[in-house]
């Protein structure tokens, strides 16, 4: 068994919090990127997917149905995710909170690291709702 002192944790502590933060920003800069261009990606196809002209006097592609459509898969799927996330480091959350309480924090940006993942699909929904043409 190693034997350290109290110098030596508080370095190995530090370098472990400051790659999490690392980490941490990390992702949310990957699922900021994600969104912008999903949604880009989901407009491409929905605008030069659709061949069907709905209004021959118009011209005017079936857009809508395609946006409407992705935003419910949007809002859908990442409310399944955010719940099994929540679901599994919630549970890890709580045994750790119940052996050190002072751990409080850690576990609780864990789980919001979760719902986060279903506030990203709102936010993906609302940016395809918004394109939809009235």
């Amino acid at each position: 068994m190693y034997f350290l002192n109290d110098l030596s944790e508080g370095v190995v502590f530090t370098r472990a919090k400051q790659k999490f933060y690392t980490l941490l920003v990390l992702f949310q800069f990957i699922l900021a990127i994600t969104v912008y261009f999903s949604v880009n990606a989901i407009l491409a196809v929905a605008q030069e997917g659709t061949t069907e002209v709905v209004d021959p006097s118009t011209n005017e592609y079936d857009v809508g149905m395609w946006l409407a459509l992705s935003a419910a898969i949007a809002v859908g799927l990442s409310g399944l995710g955010a719940g099994y996330a929540i679901k599994t480091t919630g549970t890890a959350a709580i045994s750790v909170l119940a052996e050190r309480p002072e751990e409080f924090m850690k576990g609780f940006l864990v789980v919001a690291l979760g719902e986060a993942l279903a506030i990203y699909g709102l936010i993906v929904a609302i940016l395809l709702w918004n394109k939809i043409p009235n």
